[in-house]
């Protein structure tokens, strides 16, 4: 078997802390049984949870020079078959591990096997930020067209270009839907104005009018909010978190939506 390398102190200790958490993590009973299956000696029985396995896992390091049956454990330990009801919890343990075996160029996979990554330098690396990001839109049930942004080659630079090129891919999509070949404000005048390309609903009503016009004054928002100023700023001017680049990404879902059942009526 090919030896795994050490994993340093900080990440044995976080990896201790998660699965060793006074209210969530493993019972007592639990930890000696994980650390007998690995075959990894259970040294410090008496001291509290979490540094009872960072003294396990250390002491197996410094006497083999390995990482194996610490990853052994790891895998022992959120086995999937263990959270067969419990997906969310799964989820919510396997990330936060691998947050932490990210440093090492680690990546514990749904299936319970490992496999090796780019090493992370920075907690919100690439690979972490692409999957984070990924599983929070799908609890959302985001459009399909979203997920074309949130790849890790568009996440090397943050999340502003994941948002950048969503906004673009909307307006893309309008074109294809309408057959004009402007963009941004005049693409949306032309493509929804009082006598558009394009209609959301049957258009008849007062009603429905008032909704189109309304999806229209929403697309002119975006443009003008976040198109225009990821364009003309430079990134480190206009930062964009997690938590925004989910809201925004939201709203372009949305707008792919109501996209879905548009209807073209007029060349």
């Amino acid at each position: 078997m090919t030896a795994r390398k050490c994993l340093t102190a900080a990440i044995l200790e976080g990896i201790s802390q998660i699965l060793g958490d006074t209210e969530n993590g493993l019972t007592g009973s639990q930890i000696h049984k994980f650390l007998l299956d690995s075959n990894i000696d259970d040294i410090d029985s008496t001291n509290t949870k979490w540094k009872r396995l960072y003294s396990a896992f250390a002491n197996f390091q410094n006497t083999h020079k390995c990482s194996n049956n610490i990853l052994n454990f790891i895998s022992f330990v959120l086995s999937p078959a263990r959270y067969v009801n419990k997906k969310d919890e799964f989820e919510r343990i396997r990330e936060l591990v691998n947050q932490q075996l990210a440093f090492a160029g680690y990546l514990l996979k749904e299936d319970g096997q490992f496999k090796e990554i780019e090493k992370a330098s920075i907690i919100s690396d690439v690979q972490i930020k692409a999957d984070n990001l990924k599983k929070e839109l799908e609890k959302r049930n985001a459009h399909c067209e979203i997920f074309k942004y949130c790849k890790v080659e568009l996440l090397q630079n943050n999340y502003f270009h994941a948002v950048f090129e969503a906004n673009k891919g909307l307006f893309e999509r309008i074109r294809e839907l309408s057959g004009l070949s402007t963009d941004g404000n005049t693409l949306i005048e032309e493509a929804f104005s009082s006598n558009p390309y394009l209609i959301i609903n049957n258009f008849t009503t007062q009603s429905e009018k008032d909704e189109h016009k309304g999806f229209c004054n929403i697309l002119k928002g975006i443009c003008s909010m976040f198109r225009n100023t990821a364009s003309h700023e430079a990134k480190i001017f206009w930062e964009i978190t997690e938590q925004d680049a989910l809201e925004v990404l939201g709203i372009i879902s949305y707008c792919h939506r109501r996209l879905d059942k548009a209807h073209k009526i007029r060349m």
